[in-house]
């Protein structure tokens, strides 16, 4: 096996163009090894494979500088930059990220990258910098078709157009983003594939771009031809590959939606190792969405280049017409887009990831909220259970969308309750509004579940105690549940409240809480610092109460351990109870 032997990108260049192949497919092997075991990015990995070994046979790494976009191409890079163990060895897979990290290795990975439509921003101030300091590398960017659609990779290009000088922009299109494409690009895109390169209308050279185009994107020794002739280039160019999503594994080209990402499978036929079960909370959020499209003709459901996510399969979206559309990867697009439709009197429902939401401060800030636009927004993820990689942590979420003044931050805690507020909030035309999807399990019901959430903060005291208040938000009220019970045991009745709203706070229950209760515990599935418990110990500051907030701490964790982050912030439900009677 050639792999064996390559611990640096030195080490490919001896090889001859035949050897180069046959590493490429064994570089394809150590990549499903590894997502079969450990699950990941399985197509934009398995079609950029010998794009990968190309670079590496032409270009210097990490003399030259590689930047990847969004790093769902990446695991091929790592395999032959001394990381191939994290691979092969499914005792040391854990040690490897699913993204570029400079964290993992310092010497070939320029940037933490693991959200969409970077690299060319990142790398146009390497280039920037580079020239300051009179160097003469070559700067690399890899990005996807899919990656062009935001609002960033446009920016960067036009940055780089301006400054000028030597940076290879390679786009890797397999005409694909995570589901199919979208946007005015992508017709360009396809002319350009059409005529090998050859129409007259090129975004590319529209912005101030040099452009080439190889068909062959997946041919080892076509693709090291069209590197070569743009190694140490003065000025910036664009090298457009045509690669197939998923090549070489039949599953993953045959239905190349759902091999993007995927949970660890039989490499045999790509059958799930470990198949979920349960009802997934997000999933049953785009049911009852795609049933309600029949029923209200003004509603719309928008994605922002992640529909699975939501459970709208590629048939669910052609059957939902004109009342879908997906604005490709780009969430600041989505968020004013919805904002707008509110304006017009449509019902708009944006769904995606908390993480993702972080782009669109701005917009939920300016576009939305100063407006008062009645647009849905569902966030998804937002939990410690959510994802954890830590380019993609979703807990964030509270300290960011309930601080927005004229913005309603709602928390469910159930599938009924999830649904009561989305009617709502569908329906309701004064409040612009946020939902922080539940990621747990269905949880059973709370009993009689409000239709009307007009009168805002107001929160629902589930059970009346004494002593001690224990208000517990969203995913992490059941958890509330179970410390009532626990100190329940330790002659203390407990009030249990579900507080709702995580935009505000019901002065007039806390006020009430003052005449019998010593202690309120505000329990949340997110970030302390400035999180839901902040603002309640505030509003107590200046009273006799005492609080304790029980939440995440602030800092960036990555691939974590659940028990053990639960243990480490003291978020264990019998923790949780010592704390409690210890303030006591």
């Amino acid at each position: 096996m050639y792999i064996e032997k390559i611990n640096s990108p030195a080490d490919v260049k001896k090889l001859t163009i035949t050897q180069l192949e046959s590493l490429a497919e064994e570089v394809r092997k150590g990549v499903l090894n590894r997502v079969s075991i450990h699950g990941g990015h399985v197509g934009p990995n398995l079609g950029f494979t010998e794009a990968t070994v190309a670079l590496h046979y032409v270009f210097n790494a990490p003399e030259d500088k590689l930047v990847f976009d969004v790093s769902h191409q990446s695991y091929p890079h790592k395999m032959l930059t001394g990381r191939k163990e994290g691979f092969l060895d499914p005792s040391k897979m854990d040690s490897i990220s699913g993204y570029s990290s400079p964290l993992e290795s310092p010497i070939y990975d320029n940037f933490e990258i693991g959200h969409t439509s970077t690299s060319i921003s990142l790398a146009s101030g390497l280039m920037k910098g580079r020239d300051v300091l009179g160097e003469k590398e070559n700067i690399v960017v890899v990005i996807g078709d899919g990656s062009l659609s935001g609002g960033e990779a446009f920016e960067g290009l036009d940055t780089v157009a301006e400054i000028g000088t030597n940076m290879i922009i390679v786009v890797n299109d397999n005409e694909m983003s995570i589901a199919e494409n979208h946007g005015g690009l992508y017709r360009n895109l396809k002319e350009l594939r059409e005529s090998n390169g050859a129409a007259q209308n090129n975004f590319f050279k529209a912005m101030g771009l040099d452009y080439l185009y190889l068909e062959k994107g997946n041919d080892v020794a076509a693709l090291i031809k069209v590197f070569q002739a743009v190694k140490d280039i003065d000025h910036p160019v664009v090298v457009h590959i045509h690669t197939e999503k998923g090549y070489g594994y039949q599953p993953a080209m045959d239905n190349k939606e759902a091999w993007h990402y995927h949970m660890p499978f039989h490499v045999e036929d790509g059958s799930l190792r470990n198949p979920r079960g349960g009802q997934y909370m997000p999933a049953l959020l785009g049911d009852w969405l795609f049933n309600q499209l029949k029923h209200d003709p003004k509603l719309v459901c928008i994605a922002a280049g992640t529909p699975s996510s939501f459970g709208f399969h590629e048939q669910r979206r052609k059957e939902a017409g004109k009342q879908y559309i997906d604005v490709g990867i780009a969430e600041e697009e989505a968020v004013a887009l919805a904002s707008g439709m509110a304006k017009r009197g449509a019902h708009p429902v944006f769904t995606t990831y908390a993480t993702f939401f972080q782009r669109t401060y701005d917009q939920l800030s300016q576009d939305l909220a100063v407006n008062g636009n009645p647009a849905v927004f569902n966030v998804l993820g937002s939990s410690i259970y959510g994802m954890s990689d830590f380019t993609h942590i979703c807990f964030f979420d509270i300290p960011m969308i309930s601080h927005i003044p004229n913005l309603v931050y709602l928390a469910p805690t159930t599938y009924e309750e999830l649904i009561a507020m989305e009617r709502w909030a569908i329906e309701q035309e004064k409040y612009s509004v946020a939902i922080r999807v539940p990621e747990l399990g269905v949880a059973h019901s709370v009993g009689d579940v409000d239709t009307d959430y007009s009168e805002l903060n107001r929160f629902k005291v589930m059970h009346r105690g004494q002593q001690v208040a224990v208000i517990a938000a969203g995913d992490f009220y059941q958890k509330g549940e179970k410390v009532v019970e626990l100190l329940k045991r330790e002659q203390i009745d407990a009030t249990l409240i579900n507080p709702r709203y995580l935009s505000g706070i019901d002065e007039k229950l806390l006020d009430s809480l003052k005449s019998d209760h010593q202690l309120v515990a505000t329990i949340e599935d997110g970030s302390l610092d400035g999180g839901f418990g902040e603002r309640i110990a505030r509003y107590y500051g200046p009273t006799d109460m005492r609080v304790i907030n029980f939440g995440v701490k602030k800092q960036l964790y990555d691939r974590y351990d659940i028990n053990q982050l639960l243990e480490e912030n003291h978020l264990t439900d019998r923790q949780i109870v010592e704390d409690i009677i210890s303030c006591l």
